[in-house]
């Protein structure tokens, strides 16, 4: 296991952002120029509260709302082009070996993204630290454990984590344990959102993906190739979330002016997107990671 990183070390004050979805509370994200990346401060001690809202979208199947009936849409999209990726990323492995097909997704939520793999041949496996969303995922036929521990003695060909990364207290340990879960020739694939995008810069401290305090980190290309660097793993492969920056454009009008503005944050979506084609800076980024040869 890697040596325990001091993330709060040396931080210089970067933005002051406010809790939209529990509290009300503000919170300073401070950038740490080691690892070039943003860090919250201070984290609550009782961290769990602050994700027992309604609308905390990840930990329900809710059609209710304008936004709830948005992000289902997008998630229906989505969730076909994950599977189409870690089908390549298992073909790429047997060229190489002949691995089983074992997925092991963090942060599951509500399962749906298990469900499809499974429903396409793979044995799934999968953690979600909500009761309610673990529930939910029960009734899917998706059986979700708490947390990684319950796995640790176990190798994965693919291990996911949607959206998941910014959320984990001690990283650099975590990085290290799912380093030693991952089978030799296994691909890591994660999707963080990317605090040097367009859409990011443009709305500031109302930008929706800070959602201080539950996003402990806020990761650029750099620090992503930083951390893993750390752990002796390799990047391969970085892809474009194309729908987060009209999504998080939508949340993010929301904060900043207090209503739903559609057409602003299409064309901001827009924006990101199209400055993003020569920058590379997306609103969230999935990167395809593997072990160092």
């Amino acid at each position: 296991m890697s040596q325990k990183t001091d993330f709060f070390k040396n931080l210089k004050p970067y933005l002051n952002c406010k809790d939209h979805t529990v509290s009300g509370e503000d919170y300073r994200v401070m950038f740490n120029e080691e690892y070039h990346m943003l860090v919250t401060n201070p984290v609550p001690k009782n961290l769990s509260n602050y994700y027992k809202s309604k609308d905390y979208i990840s930990h329900t199947d809710s059609k209710k709302t304008f936004f709830d009936k948005t992000y289902q849409v997008v998630k229906s999209i989505t969730l076909k082009r994950k599977l189409r990726l870690i089908n390549e990323s298992l073909r790429i492995q047997n060229s190489m070996s002949r691995p089983e097909s074992n997925i092991l997704d963090v942060g599951a939520g509500t399962g749906e993204f298990l469900k499809v793999c499974k429903n396409n041949s793979w044995n799934v496996f999968g953690t979600e630290p909500n009761n309610n969303a673990r529930n939910i995922a029960a009734k899917k036929g998706i059986i979700l454990k708490e947390d990684i521990s319950k796995f640790s003695n176990q190798k994965f060909e693919i291990i996911t984590l949607w959206h998941v990364l910014e959320h984990v207290e001690n990283l650099s340990e975590y990085i290290s344990n799912l380093n030693q879960m991952l089978s030799s020739f296994g691909r890591l694939i994660i999707a963080v959102p990317n605090f040097k995008s367009e859409d990011a810069k443009h709305y500031k401290e109302f930008w929706a993906a800070y959602d201080v305090p539950r996003h402990l980190w806020h990761f650029s290309q750099q620090s992503i190739h930083r951390l893993f660097t750390a752990e002796n793993m390799l990047v391969e492969k970085t892809i474009p979330m194309i729908f987060d920056s009209y999504y998080v454009s939508l949340l993010s009008e929301k904060y900043k002016n207090g209503k739903t503005n559609v057409m602003s944050a299409l064309y901001r979506g827009f924006i990101s997107n199209c400055k993003a084609r020569t920058s590379s800076e997306y609103s969230s980024l999935i990167y395809v990671i593997k072990k160092k040869e």
